[in-house]
């Protein structure tokens, strides 16, 4: 249409351009579809248009103007444009635009006109049929109004005929449910006449009571005959009295009853029949006749009876082989671990089969499995239980080469578990609405009930046999070393505390505590039962790191023994004084094992108390939380036990210290010569080195004191050489006192005090380091002229009292009349 419409433009066009002043033709088709005015437009003018773009290019080609460098135009001047002649029109084209334009616009109007028009007239027409349009749909909702009507009155007497004729089909169904039931009873009637005809007398009685395939409808029939008359009898006994009560229906009741006992037992012979030959059908069949007679009851105990894992005697001795292995071997628990588990599996396996045959033959199939299952519990479970455990005697306890009450704690909780691993799995196959974990439970509440006694037992003989263990290999150790040197005191390694051992005693307390978890489903009852094992665990290490301290402490008292033994005193011969003095020595190397010993067994101790503290931060106290009183309890028990050892461990402490001290005061006396602080004047250089007594004592506490230093920590440590450096510190004092000394042996015994000061300088314990530092200050007296002894002590008036002490050792004291001199400054 386009195409078109451009076509019939262009002619027009061509018309107009030949000079002649025909209208223009446009159509009105001219501005349907996609109209465009810019393409109309275009089909009017774009034949004008070209020739004068021509003519506009020759123009300017042709005329004087020129370009110039810059780009622009240089314009001719006046005389040359009208040497030129006159101008052509610019547009020539514009006339017969202008005429087109004004012919367009004419018709443009014309057609505008004609669509007015026709608007004017479809309005009309359209407004003619909306009015007949509304009326037509007013006539309609009119009838569709009583189309409604019509639909509710007819549904409502469909509605009432529906209830008339339900009304007559209740009536019809009730009418013939009585006559169902009056025809019934009529020959319920007289099957009862005929089962009160005779008593004992079964031969006279319908072919529906002795037809085989009637079997069904006979046993239903017999069954509500017996109850009928049972309850007539009843009610009649209650109505007339006992003593005059009917007799008539006693014997149907008799006949009855051994009619449906001798039906009984020819179904559950057939069913016997069928289930040897696998027929599910006529199991199923009979199963379903004998669930009238007290709800299939006898049905399903007899087959659950008939199952050949409870009536095969091979079946319990297979179980029990398999559980505990040859007759005389010791069973582990490992292997009952698996023995258990291969038997329950068997188990699971066959309860399952008989379930898909309980499934298709009973028709209450969980009824049925929940007899199965406590059979299997109650029976075959049961057998092998009471195989494997024994509960032993309190009294008598077993022995421990056979495994002791160890061995029937880890056999009852190996059987425990793995009867709650059955239960699950039986659950799961299915076992009706038995209480199968209830059940399973009381397989072992006799064990439950005694188990707390048993396992504070085991954990007594455990602890009893390892105590017995190693006094045995003490034993041995000591035969094996009968040679050695009487004066020697050294704790056998088997009398040391072991940490190791210590360790094996939470380890078998690890395991009670999961075997009281096993078994202790209640917060409070695991609770009562953890606190009981751990407070043996408590009893335990206390005892045995206690011992270990006292046989420590019993080293330190047999050297301190030793050293009194070999005092001498002054008037004595030199072989004597010689054979004391080695003598004295090998008390001395006794005295030092048994402070290292002593030190040692105090680290192992500390050691010790920190594992039992591990165990009960990670095992044992979130078990007592749940209840109130139970964690804090606890916490005081073991401060409790643990006292016994403190105070073990503080006395030989004290012991070590006067062990040390001896020995420092031997060294002393040995090694202090007089000359040591009283040189001659001889004019000789004097010696600034310590004295051999100095440092022979220094090097025996580095030497001693390195165990101590190991093996203490914290505050135990801080007291302890806080109390030795103190006791050094009086001892050097006492010491000093037998001795006079002059300026040069003054300049000894402050090198000796420098000497001493520095190495307690390593105990960290200021106290200490002060009452040195004061010795090296009191040390000036022997050294200062006597007229500058008043001004040593103007900054220190505590040490006026020892000072006093000193200055009465220095050589001048009385020749310099050091009395009279100083008695005003320690007066005042």
């Amino acid at each position: 249409m386009k195409e078109s419409r451009d076509g019939i433009s262009k002619d027009m066009i061509s018309k107009s351009a030949s000079g002649s002043s025909l209208p223009l033709i446009l159509d009105i088709d001219d501005f349907k579809g996609d109209f465009s005015f810019d393409a109309l437009f275009g089909n009017l003018v774009n034949k004008h248009l070209p020739s004068f773009q021509d003519e506009e290019a020759d123009s300017v080609d042709g005329s004087g103007t020129d370009v110039l460098s810059n780009g622009h135009l240089r314009v001719p001047s006046d005389a040359a444009k009208f040497a030129q002649g006159p101008p052509s029109p610019y547009f020539p084209e514009v006339d017969t635009l202008l005429t087109l334009f004004k012919d367009s616009s004419r018709e443009l109007i014309d057609l505008r006109k004609q669509i007015d028009g026709r608007l004017y007239t479809l309005k009309k027409e359209l407004s003619v049929q909306d009015s007949k349009h509304r009326k037509t749909l007013a006539e309609l909702e009119k009838g569709v109004d009583g189309l409604f009507g019509s639909f509710a009155r007819l549904d409502s007497r469909i509605s009432s005929v529906g209830q008339t004729a339900a009304k007559i089909g209740d009536h019809l169904q009730s009418a013939d449910a009585q006559r169902e039931t009056a025809s019934q009873t009529i020959d319920l009637i007289k099957y009862l006449m005929e089962f009160n005809s005779s008593p004992g007398d079964l031969m006279e009685l319908s072919p529906l009571f002795s037809d085989d395939s009637r079997v069904a409808e006979a046993a239903s029939i017999a069954e509500k005959l017996r109850s009928f008359a049972e309850e007539d009898m009843g009610r009649q006994g209650i109505e007339m009295g006992n003593a005059t009560a009917s007799r008539g229906l006693e014997v149907a009741v008799a006949n009855l009853q051994d009619y449906c006992n001798e039906l009984e037992n020819r179904l559950l012979s057939r069913f016997d029949a069928a289930s040897q030959r696998r027929e599910l059908s006529t199991m199923s069949e009979c199963a379903k006749i004998l669930s009238q007679f007290n709800r299939g009851t006898s049905a399903m105990q007899h087959y659950v009876a008939t199952r050949p894992m409870f009536i095969d005697v091979e079946v319990m001795s297979a179980d029990i082989r398999l559980v505990l292995g040859d007759q005389g071997s010791q069973a582990s628990p490992s292997n009952v671990a698996r023995g258990l588990s291969s038997l329950y599996k068997e188990i699971t396996d066959t309860v399952r089969k008989e379930s898909a045959t309980i499934t298709a033959v009973f028709p209450s199939p969980n009824y049925v499995m929940s007899i199965l299952v406590q059979r299997v519990l109650e029976q075959r479970v049961t057998a092998i239980l009471d195989k494997l455990l024994v509960t032993p005697s309190l009294v008598n306890l077993p022995p421990m080469d056979e495994g002791g009450l160890l061995l029937y704690l880890r056999m009852l909780a190996v059987a425990y578990e793995k009867t709650q691993e059955l239960a699950r799995d039986l659950r799961a196959v299915g076992c009706g609405d038995l209480d199968i974990e209830g059940l399973t439970e009381s397989l072992f509440s006799a064990h439950k009930d005694e188990y707390p006694e048993h396992e504070r037992a085991s954990l007594r003989q455990l602890y009893q046999a390892k105590m017995e263990e190693l006094r045995a290999e003490s034993q041995q150790e000591s035969t094996g070393t009968i040679g050695r040197s009487r004066g020697t005191s050294v704790t056998s390694s088997h009398q040391q505390i072991s940490v190791t051992i210590v360790t094996e005693f939470v380890r078998w307390n690890e395991e009670a505590i999961a075997r009281c978890t096993l078994f202790s489903s209640q917060p409070a009852t695991l609770a009562a039962n953890v606190k009981a094992v751990f407070t043996c665990l408590l009893d335990q290490v206390s005892q045995y790191i206690t011992d270990g301290l006292e046989r420590a402490r019993d080293s330190l008292t047999e050297a301190a023994a030793l050293r009194e033994r070999f005092v001498l005193g002054t008037s004595v011969s030199r072989r004597v004084a010689a054979a004391a003095a080695s003598a004295a020595e090998a008390a001395a190397a006794a005295g030092e094992s048994s402070f290292r010993s002593f030190m040692v067994a105090v680290q192992r101790c500390g050691s010790s108390v920190a594992i039992v503290q591990q165990f009960f931060a990670n095992s044992i106290s979130r078990l007592l939380l749940p209840v109130d009183g139970a964690h804090a309890a606890s916490c005081e028990e073991m401060a409790t036990a643990m006292s016994s050892a403190e105070a073990a461990a503080y006395k030989g402490l004290q012991q070590c210290i006067e062990t040390v001290m001896a020995e420092v005061e031997r060294l002393l006396s040995a090694e202090q010569k007089a000359t040591d602080y009283r040189s001659p004047d001889d004019g000789m250089a004097p010696d600034h080195r310590p004295t051999n007594a100095c440092t022979r004592v220094v090097a025996y506490l580095s030497r001693v004191l390195e165990a101590a230093f190991t093996a203490l920590e914290g505050l135990n440590k801080q007291a302890f050489l806080s109390e030795l450096g103190n006791r050094l510190h009086k001892g050097l004092l006492n010491h000093w006192q037998k001795f006079t000394l002059n300026p040069s042996g003054g300049l000894r015994l402050k090198r000796d005090i420098t000497e001493y000061g520095e190495f307690v300088r390593s105990f960290n314990a200021p106290s200490v380091d002060e009452n040195f530092e004061l010795l090296g200050i009191m040390a000036n007296v022997f050294i200062v002229a006597p007229e500058s002894l008043s001004t040593l002590f103007e900054g220190t008036p505590s040490i006026r009292k020892d000072a006093q002490r000193f200055i009465q050792l220095r050589e001048d004291y009385k020749s310099a009349k050091l009395v009279a001199k100083l008695s005003s400054l320690f007066t005042s």
